[in-house]
């Protein structure tokens, strides 16, 4: 999860376990705009079989997310719209019924917003990252006939809502940006998976492009600091939303860390 960076110095941020496994979370947020309610991802969900959820340190056997939802009200059928930044199986994986159930989507209602290049991604994966996707998920989602596949701007979800591109983690990664009255909040995904990683050298060894991600990151900090964004993170096993600032030093990090949103002023 930290790349190069040495373990004497991330073990400081995240202490490991004794299989040098760190926490993670799989995080997702909720934006309830003029009716409407859009999942930004979905988490891992619960569709691994006993054998992977144990591979991958997968803590819960059920549907965590449907869950969280029906703590506020909200049922699958109630979710009008999900955005997936990209497929992987960490962001994706909540869309589908928790296993044993036979492979299907749990979200009847919903629209999917997907970056282009992400989706062809999907499609054709490359050797190296094959084993993040899970097979058939793109044939579910297509077949509903309710898939917006976007390079920068949703006609689905319309004003209020940005797009950020980015490929050094993967190709065609979309961050989607909140607008809010004080400033807007952009869902991280994994160019910027949790508070550590805020730090510009730090990247992941799951990243493709590394130098690349160090630049797009720059530049979307940059973008962010005067306009007073906070960053959500999807992994952070702690926090989950802080307001980006920036020391004297030019480096930047975070302020008025967040373990949980229950609610922003939308």
């Amino acid at each position: 999860m930290f790349g190069n960076a040495p373990k004497g110095m991330w073990e400081k941020w995240i202490p490991p376990d004794d299989r040098n496994r760190i926490p993670l979370a799989c995080r997702c947020l909720l934006v309830q705009d003029n009716g409407r309610n859009i999942l930004l991802e979905a988490g891992i969900g619960a569709f691994f079989e006993p054998a992977l959820r144990e591979r991958y340190g997968v803590v819960e056997d059920r549907h965590v997310l449907v869950e969280s939802l029906a703590a506020l009200g909200l049922a699958p059928a109630d979710i009008h719209v999900i955005v997936l930044s990209h497929l992987h199986f960490d962001h994706a994986g909540g869309v589908l019924a928790a296993w044993p159930e036979p492979q299907r989507l749990v979200f009847p209602n919903a629209h999917y917003v997907v970056g282009a290049e992400a989706w062809q991604r999907a499609l054709t994966p490359h050797a190296r990252d094959r084993a993040s996707f899970i097979p058939g998920l793109t044939d579910l989602i297509a077949a509903t006939g309710k898939l917006e596949l976007i390079a920068d701007r949703s006609q689905v979800l319309g004003d209020g809502f940005r797009f950020h591109r980015s490929s050094g983690h993967t190709p065609g990664l979309l961050l989607t940006e909140v607008a809010m009255p004080d400033g807007p909040v952009v869902f991280c995904a994994d160019l910027i998976p949790g508070k550590a990683w805020v730090h510009l050298p730090i990247t992941m060894g799951y990243d493709r492009y590394p130098e690349l991600l160090i630049d797009e990151k720059a530049a979307l900090l940059g973008d962010l600091l005067p306009r007073h964004g906070r960053l959500f993170f999807t992994h952070d096993p702690v926090v989950a939303l802080g307001t980006l600032s920036r020391d004297d030093k030019g480096r930047y990090g975070i302020t008025g860390d967040q373990r949980e949103v229950r609610a922003l002023a939308h």
